[in-house]
Order: structure tokens, then sequence, then C-alpha cells
């Protein structure tokens, strides 16, 4: 048996999910996907910090983090963990805009996969999603991004509102902003300052709005840069929002208090952390996020 259910990932600092390969003048590029070019966050990378965050909480030997993720890896053969994490998915990206500081853009692409992951732990109700086209927006109608009441400036690109759209672009936003985050200010925030854009034109915002910052290490002695020693770091922006799809599976660990499915998920409910640290840059400030996992559906609250 397996249960299943999302976790929602918010930046609240810059995030660098490293892809260890240089491309072009970004010597630590972020990772992406590859048909689509859209920056994901490894579910590997989740599973560890999730696991050490669980493991510094209630200790390393605790039953519960051996049944959920797994024994250390000296240990590994005896068998294996039940809790698995899919590639963390974008959700919402944060672009300056001339009115309303920023926006989180969003498109139907990536609502309706959103909307089939959904189905995929179980959970019916997603709004509707606004079909939009080129150079157009589908937001509330009393949106602070708006300017003269029609228009978004967005970086360096004009959009006008789509209004045939209002109510559905507000679902959505209503919906995130109720799942993905338990901070009130920030769910009242999102519910005015999402807007939903064309395929195209969200694409072209998370490949060109990343945040490319210079490293450098100075001698000491001298106070320049050392060799070898200056580089360049793409970083996703803070406010950047994903998911990945959670799938919990009967404990493996023999003995184990926790036997199904339900155990170890509702095991994962009660210890996950509301933030954890992920990708490059900790000692710097970066990678801090806050977490959340999707409401429990009428089943698991049975």
């Amino acid at each position: 048996m397996s249960d299943k259910t999302l976790l929602f990932v918010h930046a609240l600092t810059g995030l660098h999910p490293g892809s260890g390969t240089a491309l072009g003048v970004v010597d630590l590029p972020v990772q992406r996907e590859r048909h689509t070019h859209w920056p994901l966050i490894p579910g590997s990378s989740l599973k560890g910090v999730m696991r050490a965050e669980c493991a510094r909480k209630n200790g390393k030997d605790d039953d519960g983090v051996k049944a959920a993720f797994g024994p250390e890896p000296v240990a590994a053969s005896d068998h294996a963990g039940a809790v698995a994490f899919s590639d963390a998915r974008i959700l919402a990206f944060p672009v300056r805009s001339l009115t309303g500081v920023f926006a989180w853009v969003t498109c139907p692409a990536v609502l309706t996969r959103l909307s089939r992951d959904l189905g995929l732990v179980g959970v019916d109700g997603f709004p509707s999603i606004p079909p939009v086209e080129n150079d157009k927006a589908a937001c509330t109608e009393n949106s602070p991004l708006l300017a003269d009441g029609e228009q978004l400036m967005l970086e360096e690109f004009e959009f006008s509102r789509d209004n045939s759209h209002d109510n559905d672009a507000g679902k959505v936003a209503n919906w995130i902003a109720g799942q993905a985050m338990d901070d009130e200010g920030t769910k009242e925030r999102l519910r005015s300052h999402l807007a939903v854009l064309h395929d195209d034109d969200f694409t072209h915002f998370v490949r060109n709005a990343t945040e490319v910052v210079a490293r450098v290490r100075l001698d000491y002695d001298t106070k320049t840069v050392s060799k070898g020693a200056l580089f360049y770091e793409e970083y996703l922006p803070a406010e950047t929002i994903f998911y990945s799809v959670v799938m919990c599976s009967d404990s493996r660990r023999p003995g184990s208090q926790l036997s199904s499915a339900a155990d170890i998920l509702n095991w994962l409910r009660n210890n996950a952390p509301k933030t954890l640290q992920i990708g490059g840059g900790e000692t710097v400030g970066k990678g801090f996020c806050a977490v959340r996992l999707a409401e429990p559906t009428k089943e698991e609250k049975q």
C-alpha cells in the first residue's frame, strides 16, 4: 500500500540547487529540466535534508527516522526507506513589477501538471485553469500589479490583463495560497499578486530572470582576488515556490512500530520541520526555505 501527498517549498532566501556543470559565463548554474529548461530541486536533495532535520530532532537512531528514510549508509543493505520524494517542480516564480513590487507568475502548463499530480495523490477540486494568450496575463481585477487598471509591467515587458478569466485566476491564487504556505501575510499577498502568463512568457522569465552573483575570495595580504577564486553562481530568487510529490510505502524495517504507509505519512507530518536549508551557500545565508505538506485528504483525516 502507499500514501501520497505534496510537499510545498517556498524559498525565503536565494536558492542554489546546483547542477555542477558550467554553461557559458555562469560557472555554477542551477539544475533545470532537460525538456523545459525550468528550474527544479532534485528529489535526492529534498530527501537528504529532510532526513538530516528529522534526525537532528529525534536522533539518528530513532525508529521513525530509520523506517521512513532507511538505515545509515553503512547498513543500507538491511532495508530501504519508506518515503520517496519526486524532483520539486516549479509552481510560481517571482518577477519584478512596476507596481506592487513583484508578481508571482505561473502558466497553464505548470498548473496542468500540478492538477495531474494532485490526481496522483488523490486530491480533487483544483480550480479551472485560465487559458492565456501571448502578452496577456490573468489576474484578479483589483490586483496591485495593475497599472491604470489594465496593464502589467513585469521586468521590461508589458502585458494586458485578460479580464475574461478573473475568477479563474483568483481561484488558482486562493488554492495555492491556502496549500503552499502557513504565513498569513504571505498568503494574502499571493492571493492578490499572482499572475497567470502564457507558457512561452513564463518560460522566458524562469530562464532569464534568475540572479547571477559574482563570488570571490580575497588574498589576505594583498586584498586582491586569489588565483582561481572568482566565479559566477546562479541563484533562484527568494519567493520562488516549488512542489514535490511525496510517496510513502509500508515500512520495510523489521520490528518497527511504524508498519503501514499511513503510519509513515502520519509520522512525517508530525516530524517534518517548518524550514529547510536546501542547496549550496548555507554559510552565506542561501537556500533557506519554508516547507509545508499539503492538507490531509478526507481519508487521511479519518
